[in-house]
């Protein structure tokens, strides 16, 4: 985008220049944290819905098939094409750091104002107009706890760094920034948890024990990234993944034991089972897919420069969204189907 051609240089107002220089570093500065596919009984992509959570704390559902006629923009200059969203609002105060459906009836996010947020999917579908601003109020509205300190003094409210569901047992989950993973509903089930101390845990949600402490190697990471960046849960519960900086390690959950490390260029952010292969993406444009074993079988170039959401609808269309508010859509087969930036609030 040149900001040189758009500026006639006989009206010259400084004041409408510099609003243009603003507004196109902050669209380039905004993230798109996560990518939900909407739940949708028809296998074909082109009829469904992508619902985006974005670091200026907007919710937005875009239409694929909306998507798909626009293209994929100009890769080669960096000119994505911008998408209108069929609903759009304010869900936090602050970035929204995750989205996730509550089976076909809720969607919900998450953020940096310690909030879980949910809106009725079906009045978002029926909704004429885009929502804006506070239009339309969450049917649920869930708060972190406070912690009491000396003197009654009330701690801030933790973020919401991610969000889990388990609509079996009526369970809604929240990685914390206070070290805590919270549980509303809270049924007897377990939960796996990614800390910055370096480990997955996996906890006893009825008596809130930890029940076993996973400590992934440390290969390619050299220490500097100690944090487990991005955990995956295989559809049998048996296999597990885990993002710690440059590197990727599976484990077997009944065995207790790693069966596989693969290294990585860049950082992990985030990740996911596709069958028996791993799906992963991170602070580099490329999408990448391992088997079990930690070999890669391939890397598609994505737009994101840094991606931080991978996300696989049933057709195998992966959604890879990331910095700049781009959302990129891959096929099974490594072809562009689109590419799209968010628009903001």
């Amino acid at each position: 985008m040149g900001v040189a051609q758009q500026m006639d240089c006989r009206n010259w107002e400084e004041d409408s220049y510099r609003d243009v220089i603003l507004q196109e570093r902050e669209t380039l500065s905004r993230t798109v944290f996560r990518t939900a596919y909407a739940p949708n009984p028809n296998s074909n992509p082109n009829s469904d819905h992508v619902v985006t959570a974005s670091s200026d704390g907007s919710v937005a559902a875009y239409s694929i098939s909306a998507c798909l006629e626009m293209g994929c923009g100009s890769s080669r200059n960096r000119n994505w094409l911008a998408a209108e969203p069929e609903f759009l609002i304010r869900g936090h105060d602050g970035p929204a750091y995750d989205v996730k459906f509550y089976d076909d009836s809720l969607v919900l996010s998450c953020g940096d104002d310690g909030r879980i947020r949910g809106w009725k999917w079906n009045e978002i579908l029926e909704s004429k107009e885009s929502e804006q601003g506070d239009k339309m109020k969450p049917v649920l509205d869930l708060v972190n706890p406070q912690h009491k300190g000396p003197w009654g003094a009330l701690s801030p409210i933790p973020e919401n760094n991610a969000i889990a569901v388990d609509s079996q047992s009526g369970s809604i989950y929240a990685a914390a920034g206070d070290s805590c993973a919270y549980c509303w509903d809270m049924e007897k089930s377990q939960i796996i948890t990614g800390s910055e101390d370096g480990t997955a845990r996996i906890w006893d949600c009825k008596s809130g024990k930890c029940i076993q402490v996973i400590n992934p190697e440390k290969v390619g990471s050299g220490g500097s990234f100690p944090c487990v960046s991005c955990i995956a849960l295989d559809s049998s519960e048996s296999w597990l993944v885990c993002g710690k900086g440059q590197s990727l390690s599976v484990w077997n959950l009944p065995a207790r034991e790693c069966v596989s490390v693969a290294r990585t260029q860049a950082s992990v952010q985030d990740v996911l089972f596709d069958e028996n292969q791993i799906v992963a993406v991170g602070s580099e444009p490329l999408l990448t897919r391992l088997n079990m074993n930690g070999d890669i079988i391939s890397q598609i170039e994505c737009a994101p420069t840094s991606a931080f959401s991978v996300s696989l609808h049933p057709s195998g269309v992966a959604a890879v969204s990331g910095y700049g508010a781009l959302v990129d859509m891959i096929s099974q087969f490594g072809s562009h189907l689109c590419t799209f930036r968010c628009r903001g609030l």
